[in-house]
């Protein structure tokens, strides 16, 4: 079954520079919506994509998806609301896996104090000790961050000055002092479909303050998916809409900030 509609190319916006997605999760698709979404992604202009792992069950999952496309790269990690699944046999694997051409980053990694999954002290744990690892291998981070600002505020300061190419909290919402304190550790931020809801205006005024060579691009999909899609399936190929709206927000032409966003997702992941 296909669940996207191929004609909506047709009516997405049309760049010459080319997009790098981020940050999505190709593999809460079913094989047959993957090739389709990795096809539209192509058409829509966007040449990279990195798919993110979130738990101990999906580490080799989205390892297989980075080896096995060209277009796609991957992460290695443990989110916060798995937390209490990390053991020494998944910070091995982590280890080594990470250390595969295909593979970018450690991540998703972070703390999350609003659905309290897990232990909080078992997300500290688990966070810190990805955090190593991203130091020990020279690795960027992705981090999540939802309601710890001041947990989170704490260790990124702890851990920055051992972390050589810092990361990005990825779907950012915090505060603006989470973000002004990031910024200013050499992280970067990552903005999805979050920016075109209604009531987002927090999200927004924090595009406003974060300078745009400090920004990247997402879709965090299959969720978050961008106005005027609400309610449909998400994919990569409506990256777009996100660029668009954030160049309106910080009032910029387009293919500008796609130029400078491109330079900062290849700096940030690809070491370039």
């Amino acid at each position: 079954m296909k669940i996207f509609d191929p004609e909506i190319i047709e009516r997405l916006p049309s760049y010459d520079t080319p997009l790098i997605e981020t940050h999505c999760h190709l593999d809460y698709l079913a094989e047959t919506d993957l090739l389709q979404a990795l096809e539209l992604a192509a058409a829509a202009g966007i040449d990279r994509i990195v798919t993110i792992a979130v738990s101990p069950q999906n580490l080799d999952t989205v390892f297989r998806l980075a080896d096995s496309h060209a277009s796609v790269w991957g992460t290695q990690g443990v989110h916060p609301h798995e937390a209490s699944q990390y053991s020494d046999t998944v910070h091995e694997k982590i280890i080594q896996q990470s250390q595969h051409n295909k593979i970018l980053a450690i991540g998703e990694i972070g703390l999350d104090y609003y659905y309290d999954h897990s232990d909080r002290q078992a997300q500290l744990r688990a966070f810190e000790h990805q955090l190593d690892i991203a130091s020990s291998l020279g690795l960027p981070v992705v981090i999540h961050s939802r309601d710890a600002d001041g947990d989170m505020l704490a260790i990124l300061k702890e851990h920055a000055p051992r972390l050589a190419r810092k990361g990005v909290i990825h779907s950012f919402t915090s505060g603006q002092q989470l973000a002004e304190e990031a910024l200013n550790l050499g992280f970067y931020l990552g903005f999805n479909g979050i920016t075109t809801f209604k009531n987002a205006n927090n999200v927004r005024a924090v595009v406003e303050l974060t300078p745009i060579e400090r920004i990247v691009f997402e879709t965090d999909s299959p969720y978050l998916t961008p106005v005027p899609y609400r309610g449909k399936p998400n994919a990569p190929h409506l990256l777009g809409l996100i660029a668009a709206q954030i160049a309106a927000i910080k009032n910029i032409p387009v293919e500008v900030s796609l130029k400078i966003v491109r330079t900062n997702s290849l700096r940030l992941f690809w070491n370039q």
